[in-house]
């Protein structure tokens, strides 16, 4: 590989980064940020690598190089979290994660010397608050989320809290997760780094990693610390009693991260209130009703992330808080705000549909953005008929009409004879 130049090493690299479902739209600021989190040897190993999980025997015979330089390699890239692990049936395989939530995330989510996180912040700024680009695709690409809102559940009234889903708690969340951990708020990090800090002074150690990316966050860098269920509990207390909005992965079972976000510094609010009424995460199941008795303080109007609530004058001349419930996330923030307790969350007439798990949410992401054959034909992940099955399986179980997506983006025999049964 001597003589791919620096230019095409990071080229290359952002082009292995747009295989995936959710990629890096090109642009100047995307390839200084690679050449800040990636060295060109590592942009030029990392963009051969395929888009599943794989061994460092896999690497090895991609890189032609032995196992255990491999190895070393990619310890170093899960160091700086460029790479994630796992176990698998006792072997250890690596994926690289997406950009979010992932490695542009995870290089701030602790302090650290060997970059320039100053830099590094200004251009994510760049990148993601001025250009808009990387923003309409990662949050509007697609009709299926990347994330969604969790409902503030201490506002949640009896009745509502009887009818409440356990993947839409984010304490049930958090007692079924395997690891927890907690690192740096990203986006206060990078917002104080370009002369904006917080407008709400929120605090930043609230964000939530889960499962096993928590424990190769922890294990590798330390970019996350590992904490207990009742840790993770204060944190969901203090982000409530900062009027923090929670937001997931859109997934029913075993999402990867919690963040506690503010309307401020939280690039997916931000895309809310700049693309409104466009919604760039899914909402909860609930909406907020104010009461004839609302007095017109306007303290909910205050709290809104997404400036849903507004002030008005009602037929009596008398100052209201008024709802748009295009716009609102149903997050519960403005009942917690509400000083003589008029505001109730009451559930949406149309129930919003959840992705089960990540591989459910991919592949439907991916045959809305025409990327599912990056996901079926990675050579190196999927040479085996297992893994394919995986994916066939989960799409033979998509609604007709994304079937028929499926089918017709694939042009496949094999795939139109497989739905038509």
């Amino acid at each position: 590989m001597g003589h791919i130049t620096s230019k095409d090493a990071y080229k290359n690299l952002e082009e292995r980064i747009n295989w995936f479902t959710q990629g890096a739209p090109p642009s100047e600021s995307l390839y200084k940020i690679l050449q800040v989190l990636y060295t060109e040897t590592e942009a030029k190993w990392v963009a051969l690598l395929p888009v599943r999980p794989f061994t460092a025997k896999k690497a090895a015979k991609i890189w032609q190089i032995s196992e255990g330089k491999a190895e070393a390699l990619l310890e170093n890239l899960c160091q700086k979290a460029l790479l994630v692990d796992s176990f698998y049936n006792g072997v250890r395989q690596f994926v690289m994660p997406p950009p979010m939530a992932g490695f542009i995330e995870f290089a701030l989510m602790r302090t650290r010397g060997d970059i320039d996180q100053k830099y590094l912040s200004e251009l994510y700024y760049q990148y993601m608050n001025v250009e808009e680009d990387f923003v309409k695709d990662l949050f509007f690409a697609t009709e299926t989320r990347l994330g969604r809102v969790y409902v503030q559940e201490p506002v949640l009234t009896n009745n509502n809290t009887i009818h409440i889903l356990d993947y839409e708690r984010a304490s049930h969340i958090i007692e079924e997760a395997t690891h927890i951990g907690l690192g740096t708020c990203y986006c206060r990090h990078k917002m104080s780094h370009t002369g904006q800090s917080c407008a709400i002074d929120a605090p930043w150690d609230v964000c939530l990693t889960l499962g096993n990316v928590a424990r190769s966050l922890a294990e590798h860098g330390q970019h996350a610390r590992l904490i207990d269920k009742q840790e993770a509990m204060d944190v969901l207390e203090r982000s409530y009693a900062a009027n923090l909005v929670q937001m997931g992965e859109n997934v029913r079972e075993d999402p990867a991260f919690i963040c506690n976000c503010c309307g401020c510094c939280c690039e997916a609010l931000q895309a809310a209130r700049k693309f409104s009424p466009m919604q760039p995460v899914a909402t909860t199941n609930y909406l907020p009703k104010i009461a004839q008795e609302c007095i017109g303080c306007g303290k909910c109007e205050k709290v809104c992330p997404v400036l849903a609530i507004s002030m008005s004058t009602n037929a009596e001349g008398k100052k209201v808080a008024q709802v748009d419930h295009e716009v609102c996330l149903g997050c519960g923030i403005c009942v917690r705000s509400c000083p003589k307790k008029v505001i109730e969350l009451v559930r949406r007439e149309v129930q919003v549909i959840t992705p089960v798990n990540s591989t459910h949410r991919f592949v439907l992401q991916a045959i809305e953005k025409g990327t599912l054959q990056n996901l079926i034909f990675d050579n190196q992940a999927f040479a085996n008929h297992r893994a394919m099955a995986a994916v066939l399986g989960v799409i033979l179980k998509l609604p007709p009409l994304k079937q028929m997506l499926a089918s017709k983006q694939f042009k496949s025999i094999y795939l139109d004879k497989l739905l038509s049964k």
